[in-house]
């Protein structure tokens, strides 16, 4: 398949900006993939995997951390099958699912979760749950609201980690059995949620203590890792290829998958001037771009009305966390999708 020039022309300029931040040192390497559906796809990758990974190139294999990308890649697809199943009513307390689960926590709605609206608290530190032999999901129903639901935005974890521990009530299989099976019926065969083995082609993350070893292999989100690896906020692991392939299919259209991400792109709440966030997803005003970033340095964009998209994968949290690392990337991955 010929590749489309927009592709080329945009993967050179987004690959010429990863390049001039490697060059700079802010973090190892990272790799993008620019695409249009039914056009063909262009992947450019530079720096190196990692120096522990030796002279490892990243590439359209290479695994990274994809942090928060889980909620867009596990849990909101996992979202729209239950509510196909008629397991979920979006707009019914959860407590109508799970009689057990005590309030507030209790009447807030699936929507209000997906759409960070719910009033949750906005820390996500769950060590203080450990040794209670409570269920996890109760004591975060169980907590105070610091809002009343429905009534302001605030981007948290725990509404995603709250989903990722109703899936399996809903639809009857642990969180990674059932994400697994959604990744393998689309073909997306390298996502996997950790831990992994260390490798040179999977990326390593933060050194957070000195002389401690870096995380590599291991969830960089400390919730995550103390979830076993698998939540419904992060965990997950994955390549640009599988990436790349799971937006051509939310892009592709006539699926249900295709037929969620149109449902979730409509406006829920408002994020700042020309923006808003749908159901998990952040939704420019006129609806030409959709797109999730990763804490760890990732993010995918997606042009529903052109079928193009950019996929975005580095180690950016190698040096510690700064999120003007990638501002101006993604600033650029956005504009040449919006324009």
């Amino acid at each position: 398949m010929q590749n489309s020039t927009w592709s080329a022309d945009t993967a050179a300029v987004l690959g010429a900006g990863l390049a001039r931040s490697v060059d700079a040192g802010l973090f190892p390497g990272g790799v993008l993939t620019v695409g249009e559906v039914g056009a063909g796809r262009v992947t450019v990758g530079h720096g190196l995997v990692a120096p522990e990974c030796g002279d490892a190139r990243p590439g359209p294999g290479t695994r990274y951390d994809l942090a928060s990308l889980t909620k867009v890649l596990a849990t909101w697809p996992l979202v729209g099958a239950a509510v196909r199943a008629g397991r979920l009513d979006l707009d019914a307390p959860l407590r109508e699912h799970l009689p057990e689960l005590p309030s507030p926590g209790g009447y807030l709605t699936a929507r209000q979760l997906l759409c960070h609206t719910s009033g949750l608290l906005p820390w996500t530190g769950l060590a203080g749950y450990e040794h209670t032999g409570r269920p996890l999901i109760e004591h975060l129903c169980a907590e105070p609201l610091v809002s009343p639901p429905g009534s302001r935005y605030r981007y948290i974890d725990r509404g995603f980690i709250l989903l990722g521990l109703l899936l399996p009530a809903l639809l009857g299989n642990p969180l990674h059995l059932l994400a697994d099976e959604l990744w393998r019926d689309l073909g997306l065969t390298a996502t996997v949620y950790g831990p992994l083995p260390r490798d040179p082609q999977l990326a390593p993350t933060e050194q957070r203590l000195r002389d401690a070893p870096r995380t590599w292999g291991a969830p960089h989100d400390p919730s995550a890792a103390l979830l076993g690896g698998v939540a419904g906020h992060a965990g997950v692991f994955s390549t640009a290829a599988d990436l790349a392939a799971y937006a051509e299919h939310l892009l592709a259209g006539a699926s249900p998958l295709a037929d969620w991400f149109t449902e979730s792109r409509r406006p829920c709440a408002a994020v700042e001037p020309g923006l808003h966030r749908g159901l998990a997803w952040l939704v420019t005003a006129d609806d030409s771009v959709a797109y999730h970033h990763g804490f760890t340095g990732t993010s995918l964009f997606l042009a529903p009305h052109t079928g193009r998209y950019v996929v975005l994968c580095t180690n950016a949290v190698y040096h510690g966390f700064d999120r003007n690392r990638l501002a101006d990337l993604r600033a650029l991955a956005l504009r040449s999708l919006a324009s």
